[in-house]
């Protein structure tokens, strides 16, 4: 069970957002280049220790996300393309707010001592790695058993509620570590459980596969 089970729920109380940008004109895809966007400005935002600007950011992207979907399906343009689009834009979010912290100088602060600035490149690189790998495992599971079932536009993810934390709950992580000044710690959190729920992926798959 995770996050992602309870997405139709945030969906529906999005719809009134959906339907503000569906008068303003734009396209689901402009939506999720839109939320790539609001990630870089995050990005930015983390690399300059606006923390808490930079969460705020990184939470417009996330809502951004679940619109372009609703969109799509109330102008009725759900399209391959736009699936594919979606998933990049959610990559490069993560990688960019993952990343402008790493580079932002901020060393990472245990309790009793300062790990050295090869630490913060360290820690987030493996936070970004798990991030990757964590989603990585769908496509690769589609390709390999030929899975292309699609529901409301996107493949019905088989891997849907494996994996106790996914990109729902790198998001929230990240957006509360931001808020609350304890940034380094999610990013600690992200990268431990990531890597966790990759493997949990995979001890599922080579027990049902």
């Amino acid at each position: 069970m995770n996050i992602t089970a309870l997405r139709p729920r945030f969906i529906a109380y999005l719809e009134p957002v959906a339907e503000i940008f569906i008068r303003l004109g734009l396209t689901p895809n402009q939506i999720s280049l839109l939320s790539v966007v609001f990630g870089l400005a995050c990005a930015a935002s983390f690399f300059g220790h606006q923390f808490f600007l930079g969460s705020l950011l990184l939470f417009v992207s996330a809502i951004l996300d679940l619109v372009d979907g609703s969109v799509a399906r109330k102008m009725n343009s759900q399209s391959r393309f736009g699936a594919v689009v979606d998933w990049i834009a959610d990559k490069y979010v993560d990688c960019l707010a993952l990343l402008g912290i790493g580079l932002s100088g901020l060393p990472v602060i245990t309790r009793f001592f300062v790990l050295p600035p090869i630490a913060d490149w360290g820690v987030a690189g493996i936070a970004i790695m798990g991030s990757m790998l964590n989603t990585f495992i769908k496509p690769v599971v589609y390709a390999e058993i030929g899975y292309k079932e699609r529901i409301g536009g996107k493949i019905e993810d088989p891997l849907e509620g494996i994996g106790f934390f996914g990109r729902p709950e790198t998001i929230l992580v990240l957006v509360l570590g931001g808020l609350t000044g304890y940034i380094w710690i999610s990013v600690i959190l992200i990268a431990i459980c990531t890597n966790l729920s990759a493997l949990q992926r995979i001890v599922y798959l080579h027990h049902t596969l």
